[in-house]
């Protein structure tokens, strides 16, 4: 019999030993579990180079900071920056595609659900789901199968139908540009100064600043956190980075050291 390998992911310890008691008094299911984000990467890593790659993840949408606190400036259990759910599914779809991820919720939330499918995930499930209906669902992506709450289906096809559209208006946008345009605003993703644009391109600031203009307008947009956010929509990456570069205005190194 195949053995299907689980890993719970959730800050709850009392919530996510239980959840895995409960799963691995299934003969054919393996389960760990992970009290954060990086933790269960670290989990995921060790599978692999142990051979024992895991199967389904199961995620906490809640996962990291708690409500009264900024997930960005949240910590997690072991004191390390907390990762929410959304973004660890998005981080396992890159680096380990194989794995399937299942997002665990106390509520149904459409926008949620529909951001946690964009990000890979192939399932969202009520954290207080019967026993039963987990495992149909974790046998279930396991067959490629997507799994929703039906009350969920309306409202999850409406935001991903909206996220659509204002992707392709995006990317139209971002089409209008000339080259070296888009040259700019892959610097201008990538966090780069107007002085460390110039430099990276050869360009005068004056000339870089007019092109910079030019970008915002054709966008229809006011300011470079505007633009940045329609360039992501629209699936423009950041320019890579050399060993040394500008920063908003300071030298640092790759690694982060002031230079």
């Amino acid at each position: 019999m195949a053995r299907i390998r689980v890993l719970v992911v959730d800050d709850h310890r009392v919530f996510a030993e239980s959840l895995a008691a409960a799963l691995a008094a299934e003969p054919d299911v393996d389960v760990a579990a992970a009290g954060s984000g990086p933790a269960a990467m670290r989990c995921l890593d060790r599978g692999v180079a142990e051979g024992r790659r895991f199967d389904v993840l199961l995620v906490d949408a809640d996962l990291g900071a708690p409500p009264s606190a900024p997930a960005a400036v949240a910590a997690g259990p072991d004191g390390e920056p907390a990762v929410d759910g959304i973004s660890l599914v998005a981080g396992v779809r890159k680096v380990q595609p194989a794995v399937r991820t299942v997002v665990l919720a106390e509520k149904d939330d459409a926008r949620r659900a529909a951001l946690a499918l964009q990000a890979g995930a192939c399932g969202w499930v009520a954290k207080d789901c019967s026993l039963q209906r987990l495992l149909a669902v974790v046998r279930g992506v396991l067959r490629d199968e997507t799994h929703l709450p039906p009350a969920l289906l309306t409202g999850v096809l409406r935001e991903l139908t909206a996220a659509r559209k204002h992707r392709t208006e995006s990317e139209r946008l971002v089409e209008s540009l000339t080259p070296r345009e888009r040259e700019v605003l892959r610097c201008m993703v990538a966090g780069l100064g107007r002085k460390a644009v110039a430099e990276r391109l050869f360009l005068s600031p004056h000339t870089v600043r007019t092109h910079m203009q030019n970008v915002l307008g054709k966008l229809g947009v006011h300011s470079t956190l505007a633009a940045v956010a329609l360039a992501r929509r629209a699936g423009v990456g950041p320019a890579p980075l050399p060993e040394r570069v500008l920063l908003a205005g300071d030298v640092v190194e790759r690694g982060g050291q002031p230079a």
